[in-house]
């Protein structure tokens, strides 16, 4: 049951949680950032490769959400519109990092979550998954993170990235065509 007051609003739905935002409950906002904060946390260390850019990013869109709040058209589409705003985080994150010619970092804490039958398996498998994603394209890595990690639609995709759909799945195809071959050559090795 949702309460009115505090931060705990159990049940109560993206659009109520908004409203009450907006009439000055800030911890209907605790509300929202604790019903996403994983699912968007684990969308940026994918894209950003690194847990300290993916928190940076992922606070810098909570913020920005919070600041714009009145401009979010529809509250109960909550989740879509702040994930909107991470993505464009991530991407000037992005391209900051290749700016200074960093590489995507490999991050074992985040992205070893899962175990696998032996720990030694694991944590091959994640680093050879880490490379491979590193080694996609940004905007191929995006779209293949958007529709099988995030599990979204690509009409979703589309109002997220500001990509045309024929575009996104031709993107999520050669990204899938691209780990395909990475993963053969890695068996190789």
């Amino acid at each position: 049951m949702a309460q009115s007051l505090g931060i705990h609003h159990v049940g109560a739905s993206d659009g109520e949680l908004v409203r009450r935002v907006r009439a000055g409950d800030t911890g209907a906002y605790t509300a929202l950032v604790a019903r996403y904060r994983d699912r968007l946390g684990r969308y940026a260390v994918h894209m950003l490769g690194d847990r300290e850019d993916a928190e940076e990013a992922l606070q810098d869109a909570f913020v920005r959400g919070y600041r714009s709040l009145a401009r979010c058209d529809d509250p109960e589409r909550f989740g879509a519109w702040l994930y909107g705003i991470l993505v464009n985080r991530c991407r000037t994150a992005g391209a900051r990092a290749a700016r200074r010619g960093r590489l995507f970092v490999r991050d074992d804490a985040a992205l070893t979550r899962a175990p696998l039958p032996s720990p030694a398996e694991r944590a091959e498998w994640d680093d050879t998954v880490r490379r491979a994603l590193a080694r996609l394209a940004p905007e191929y890595r995006e779209a293949f993170l958007l529709k099988h990690i995030e599990d979204l639609e690509y009409d979703e995709m589309a109002r997220l990235t500001g990509a045309g759909i024929s575009a996104l799945k031709m993107r999520v195809k050669r990204a899938r065509e691209q780990l395909q071959l990475i993963f053969r050559e890695a068996e190789r090795v």
